[in-house]
């Protein structure tokens, strides 16, 4: 068994009583406290989080835009400099490689952020995919710490550390400036649904902004928040997690991501064939997402069931909605039968599945 590897605030989460787990190869905190009480935080007040395990990568040169546009769904010539675009990364048959953000920089220079789960295989595909464009791809993952402040107070606790005018800076743009004495890309972006920014800076410096930003923080409420949280913040806001909603045989098309499919920028994109078919076929796959009216939660993988008791999908995230006080998921069935009768049996028990459009809750995000 390979030693689980760390983020340059493990001695931070450890010296703060978080509760270290497994999480895809990394040694994470699941929470501090708290669960409940971290994911409250971040809608009320504000909380920290670590997510330096995320990989960045620099994506550079004259054929960087062509190579981006080629290789994402979503319409990288949209961007300009300071501007942040999501987006999913296909192969071609339309299953998601992954999702990611992309940071336009500058001319021919760009940033791309990706799941920790997969940077090994992000960057091995990105490679294949290159070929013959003119471009240079440089893993930039080790040089990265990445920490995110989330809540409504994110800009007030933020602020009193910078000069950056953050009241100007809009939603999935970012800027360049020192936060608390660091060099910082100070972007407006964040995986909660609430306002908030994420701090990439270098490793090295991790530990200090942290310290920082807790000391400056504490009068606003904030918090330090896990793994466990982060996951029941972004299930309400109804935001997709990889390996669950997207997956390498579950399309953006299928997650209800189809507002990042654009099939009519120039030059097509790498799957684009299979997903216009998945589009127009109706017998595809849905995600859909649910409430039950009863606390208990629903986990991942359980069946889903129609009027008559089949089988006709599986439950892909389950969790407790803090503010709602019930369990809410999302599950992958027929596209006919989204609009059909749907339960789960949870140990003899069967509980209706209500289809929600998400969020499940209001949010505050920036414009």
């Amino acid at each position: 068994m390979s030693e689980l590897q760390r983020t340059p605030l493990h001695a931070f989460h450890v010296a703060h009583a978080g509760r270290m787990v497994d999480f895809a190869g990394w040694d994470m905190p699941v929470q501090y406290k708290s669960i409940i009480e971290e994911h409250k935080a971040v809608r009320t007040t504000a909380g920290l989080f670590d997510v330096s395990h995320m990989g960045e990568v620099d994506v550079s040169g004259p054929g960087a835009l062509a190579f981006l546009n080629r290789l994402v769904t979503n319409d990288v010539s949209k961007l300009y400099p300071g501007r942040v675009l999501y987006s999913p990364m296909c192969q071609p048959d339309g299953g998601a490689v992954d999702d990611l953000l992309v940071y336009h920089r500058g001319e021919e220079d760009y940033l791309v952020v990706i799941n920790a789960s997969n940077i090994a295989k992000d960057l091995a595909w990105m490679r294949q995919q290159a070929e013959g464009f003119d471009v240079t791809i440089t893993d930039r993952s080790d040089d990265y710490a990445l920490i995110a402040v989330q809540g409504p107070r994110a800009e007030t606790i933020l602020q009193s550390l910078t000069g950056a005018k953050l009241g100007i800076l809009r939603y999935y743009h970012f800027l360049e400036g020192t936060v608390a004495g660091v060099q910082c890309v100070i972007s407006r972006t964040g995986y909660t649904g609430e306002d908030g920014f994420e701090l990439y800076h270098a490793a090295a410096d991790a530990p200090a902004l942290a310290e920082a930003l807790m000391t400056a923080g504490e009068p606003h409420g904030l918090q330090l928040a896990g793994l466990g949280a982060r996951d029941s913040l972004r299930l309400e806001a109804g935001y997709p997690l990889y390996g669950h909603e997207l997956e390498h045989d579950l399309s953006p098309i299928a997650a209800g991501l189809g507002w990042t499919v654009k099939f009519k920028k120039e030059g097509g994109f790498t799957g684009d064939e299979a997903l216009a078919a998945e589009k127009s076929d109706p017998s595809r796959r849905r995600v859909v997402f649910f409430r039950t009216g009863d606390r208990r939660i629903v986990r991942a993988g359980a069946d889903v069931l129609n009027a008559a008791g089949e089988v006709i999908g599986r439950v892909l995230s389950g969790t407790l909605s803090p503010l709602l006080g019930e369990a809410i998921g999302s599950a992958l069935v027929p596209a006919t039968a989204a609009d059909q009768e749907l339960s789960v049996d949870i140990r003899g028990t069967k509980f209706t599945l209500h289809l929600v459009k998400p969020p499940f809750v209001e949010l505050k995000k920036s414009s």
